[in-house]
């Protein structure tokens, strides 16, 4: 086995394991167009709770490491260096991942101006009669 199949073979595992595949067939509604923006939003959220969480561990890696009164502990400083990588490495993974298969979701199902702008009229046709609020 090459080297490309196997890490396009490793990718697709890493990613079925990071973010379950979904597929639909039904027609979608504004609500299901907004969660699907809410997702996206939760992503981007997530991947900037990684990037924090790897700075703080920076800044207490390098702290353990620089004072002197702590010298039996530089080891833990060091390792809290080595953590922060692979948090900020795996969080862009996870973020990467997750966005693509959005994409592939989006575009699955085909939206596109106009079927947006028929959405939002059903609605609005809806909100202005109460019975049909159900």
């Amino acid at each position: 086995m090459n080297k490309k199949v196997f890490a396009k073979n490793f990718g697709k595992q890493l990613s079925s394991k990071i973010a379950k595949p979904f597929n639909t067939r039904e027609q979608i509604i504004l609500r299901d167009y907004l969660a699907m923006q809410r997702t996206t939003l939760a992503n981007e959220r997530t991947l900037f709770s990684y990037i924090r969480t790897s700075l703080y561990l920076v800044l207490g890696g390098i702290g353990l490491s620089e004072v002197d009164y702590f010298s039996h502990l530089k080891w833990v400083g060091t390792l809290a260096l080595s953590l922060s990588a692979i948090v900020l490495v795996y969080g862009f993974v996870r973020y990467i991942v997750l966005r693509r298969k959005l994409q592939k979701f989006y575009d699955v199902m085909g939206l596109n101006e106009a079927e947006l702008e028929r959405i939002n009229e059903g609605n609005q046709d809806r909100s202005q009669d109460p019975e049909k609020q159900i």
